[in-house]
Formats: C-alpha cells, structure tokens, sequence
C-alpha cells in the first residue's frame, strides 16, 4: 500500500508487524516486458551496504502490488542497472 509520500509504501506481515521500505527507482524492461521497483528498508547487511530489494510490479494497478523475480535473466538486468547507477555515482 503506498503512502502520501509517494517514495515510501509499508508492508505488513502475517503478524500484523509492518515495515516501511524506499522506493529508489523503478524502471521498465523493454526485453521481459515487465515493470521493476527497487526498494530498501535502510538497513545494513553484514558487509555495511544499504539492503536492496527488487520486484516486479504492475505500474497501471491501482494500488502497489510486488511479484517476484523469475528469472535469472531478469536478476542480471537489474543487477547490471545497479552496478551502471554505483559506476556513474563513484564518477561524481
């Protein structure tokens, strides 16, 4: 479910525990045809990186659903656009 912010949605477990996550991007595949959401919860892994998840979603519903990745194929296409957005980020 999104909220006002636009940038964030909350997710609830079957506990009733909810967790707030940042959307950093999304983007569409012209190969899979499918729509991608990055996200985060902010925390850290064990090496210090900020946790990052992806998923896919359907950008016309009226409210956010997440499907799961697949497919190898698609974890490298979004793993590759990271990888391209940390190289630009490094260059700056």
């Amino acid at each position: 479910m999104k909220d006002d912010r636009g940038r964030y949605f909350t997710v609830a477990d079957n506990d009733g525990n909810t967790t707030e996550y940042e959307i950093l991007f999304t983007f569409d595949s012209d190969e899979t045809k499918k729509s991608y959401i990055v996200f985060t919860d902010n925390n850290l892994d064990k090496e210090g990186n900020i946790t990052t998840y992806a998923a896919t979603y359907d950008k016309m519903g009226e409210k956010l659903e997440l499907n799961d990745i697949e497919t190898e194929k698609e974890w490298n296409l979004i793993e590759n656009l990271l990888a391209q957005i940390e190289d630009k980020m490094n260059e700056e």
